[in-house]
């Protein structure tokens, strides 16, 4: 089951390709999308998609809309009254697997945001650059570039 919010309108689908008889979202072949919205049919364009928080900014008739869309595990988490925003209390960051600090792009004192780079790692021969994943103040980096790491190592502590 997926649920779609937009505004105070919810509405429920058994899948991500169906939608509910309230709420579909279909490409259409002028490169729009064709949306059926609260009963209404509208061209809709797509103005932004954010994977991350899983929402996509639509206009229609002129005004935007955020639709907000929940998976299964979104839902399942939130019925165990599992919070994921609220957890997003940063305090470290490990490092998920063995590899070499190519840059490191914050320094202590600094202040970041969800989404913003931390630092580049490379591991099989990919770079992997990891972000923020909320709001937080860099207490101390525990690496420096070109330094080799194993999984599970702290590579910076937030305050």
């Amino acid at each position: 089951m997926y649920k779609t919010t937009i505004g105070e309108f919810q509405f429920e689908y058994e899948n991500a390709i169906q939608t509910s008889s309230d709420f579909a979202l279909t490409q259409a072949a002028g490169g729009g999308y064709q949306c059926v919205f609260n009963g209404k049919s509208v061209v809709a364009d797509v103005v932004k998609i954010d994977k991350e928080s899983k929402q996509v900014v639509l206009r229609i008739e002129g005004k935007k809309y955020t639709v907000q869309i929940k998976e299964p595990i979104d839902l399942m988490l939130e019925r165990l009254g599992l919070n994921v925003k609220a957890s997003r209390k940063l305090h470290q960051l490990k490092s998920p697997m063995p590899g070499l600090i190519i840059k490191v792009l914050v320094k202590e004192g600094d202040v970041v945001k969800q989404g913003d780079p931390l630092l580049i790692l490379e591991a099989m021969k990919m770079e992997n650059v990891f972000k923020a994943s909320g709001d937080a103040v860099i207490k101390s980096i525990k690496v420096a570039e070109r330094q080799a790491v194993e999984k599970g190592e702290e590579l910076i502590a937030f305050a």
